[in-house]
C-alpha cells in the first residue's frame, strides 16, 4: 500500500510535470507565433474594379516588386488584394478591415475620388499610413492626416501629350489625319467616366493642345465609355452608323477605350480614322507597334510600382519615405508620362 502512494505520488508530480511543460510550450509557441505576425509586414490593397487592365497591371507589379523588398531586406511580406466593383461602400468596408486586423500600410484606387474622408480618417485612427494610386483624392482630403501620400501621373501632361502626338503626326504628313482632304480633321473624344477629373482634364487638354499646335479641327461627335474597352466599341459602332465620312480621329482617354474602338473600326473595314489612347498598356502599346494605333501616352507602371513598394517597405521599416521619391512634394509622387508612336511615323 505505501510503495502504492508512493507511486501515485509521482505520477501526479510527473502529470503535474508534464502539464508545466506542456503551458510552457504553448506560451512560447505563442510568443513565436505573435514575432513572426509582428515581423510580417501586411499590405491591404484596394482597387476600384477588378476589370481595369491599367490597374490590374499596376498591383500585379506591385506585387512583384514587394517580392522583391522580401528579398532585398530580409521581410516577411502577407499582401492581400480586393476589388470594390466600383462600389465605395465596399471599399470603406475593405479599409476597415484591413485596419482591424492591424494591416502596417494601405494602398487605395479610389472608387470615387471625392469621397475618401472614411477611408482616411480609418486609418489615421489606426495610426496606419494609406497610400492612394492613380485616382487622385482632392487636396483637402490628402492634408487630413500625417501619413496619407498619393502615387500617380499628372492628368493635365498625359492629355497635353496625346495633343502633341497628334500634331506631331500632322506636321510630318496632314494626310495621315485628313483622310479625305477637306483641310480639317473631324475628330471624336472618348470620355473615360462622366465627372471624373483625369477624364475631363485629359480631353481638355489633348483638344486645346492639339489645335493650339496647329491642326484644324472639328469636333464631329463624342461618348462617355466608363474607360472599358466593350462599352467604346459598342459606341464607335454607333458613330460609324450616323457618321457621314467626316470622322478621321478618335481620342480616348485610356488605352482599353481605344482598343475597343480599333476592334470596331477593323471589323467595319474602316482604316481611314486614326485612334489614340493614353496609359501605355502592354495590350496598347503592342497595338502601337504593329501599326493599329496612332499612338498612345505611357506612364512607366515598373517605376509606378517600384515607387509604391519602397514607400511600403520605407513607412513600415523606418516610419517614414524613402528619401528621393517625394522629391520636393510632401504627400505626392509623380511618374512622368512620354509619347510612344506608330513606328512607320517616327518618334
Amino acid at each position: 500500500m505505501r510503495e502504492y502512494k508512493k507511486w501515485k505520488t509521482q505520477m501526479g508530480l510527473l502529470a503535474v510535470a508534464v502539464a508545466v511543460i506542456c503551458v510552457a510550450a504553448a506560451g512560447i509557441s505563442r510568443r513565436k507565433e505573435k514575432q513572426k505576425e509582428e515581423d510580417t509586414l501586411k499590405v491591404g490593397i484596394s482597387i476600384y474594379q477588378s476589370d481595369d487592365t491599367y490597374v490590374n497591371l499596376l498591383t500585379k507589379k506591385i506585387e512583384r516588386q514587394l517580392k522583391a523588398c522580401e528579398k532585398q531586406q530580409g521581410i516577411k511580406i502577407h499582401c492581400k488584394i480586393v476589388s470594390a466593383e466600383n462600389d465605395q461602400n465596399e471599399q470603406n468596408e475593405q479599409v476597415e478591415h484591413f485596419a482591424a486586423l492591424a494591416y502596417d500600410v494601405i494602398c487605395v484606387n479610389a472608387v470615387d475620388r471625392t469621397n475618401v474622408s472614411t477611408m482616411i480618417d480609418r486609418a489615421e485612427e489606426s495610426e496606419i499610413p494609406l497610400i492612394f494610386f492613380n485616382r487622385q483624392p482632392v487636396q483637402d482630403d490628402l492634408r487630413k492626416g500625417q501619413h496619407i501620400y498619393y502615387v500617380g501621373s499628372d492628368a493635365q501632361e498625359s492629355g497635353r501629350l496625346q495633343g502633341e502626338l497628334v500634331a506631331s503626326v500632322y506636321r510630318k504628313d496632314p494626310a495621315v489625319l485628313d483622310k479625305n482632304g477637306d483641310g480639317v480633321v473631324g475628330y471624336a473624344v472618348l470620355e473615360g467616366e462622366t465627372g471624373h477629373q483625369d477624364a475631363i482634364i485629359r480631353s481638355e487638354w489633348s483638344v486645346k493642345t492639339m489645335t493650339s499646335s496647329g491642326v484644324p479641327a472639328k469636333r464631329i461627335t463624342g461618348g462617355v465609355a466608363n474607360w472599358m474597352k466593350e462599352q467604346a466599341a459598342a459606341i464607335v459602332g454607333r458613330w460609324l452608323k450616323e457618321e457621314e465620312g467626316e470622322l478621321e480621329l478618335i481620342l480616348c482617354n485610356n488605352d482599353d477605350m481605344a482598343l475597343g474602338a480599333i476592334e470596331t473600326l477593323r471589323q467595319e473595314g474602316r482604316t481611314d480614322i486614326s485612334v489614340v489612347g493614353i496609359d501605355g498598356t502592354e495590350e496598347g502599346l503592342m497595338a502601337v507597334r504593329d501599326g493599329k494605333m496612332l499612338g498612345t501616352v505611357k506612364a512607366d507602371s515598373d517605376i509606378y510600382a517600384e515607387y509604391i513598394a519602397r514607400m511600403v517597405c520605407g513607412l513600415k521599416k523606418e516610419g517614414t519615405v524613402p528619401k528621393g521619391i517625394l522629391e520636393g512634394h510632401d504627400r505626392e509622387v509623380w511618374i512622368p508620362w512620354e509619347i510612344k508612336i506608330c513606328p512607320e511615323l517616327g518618334e
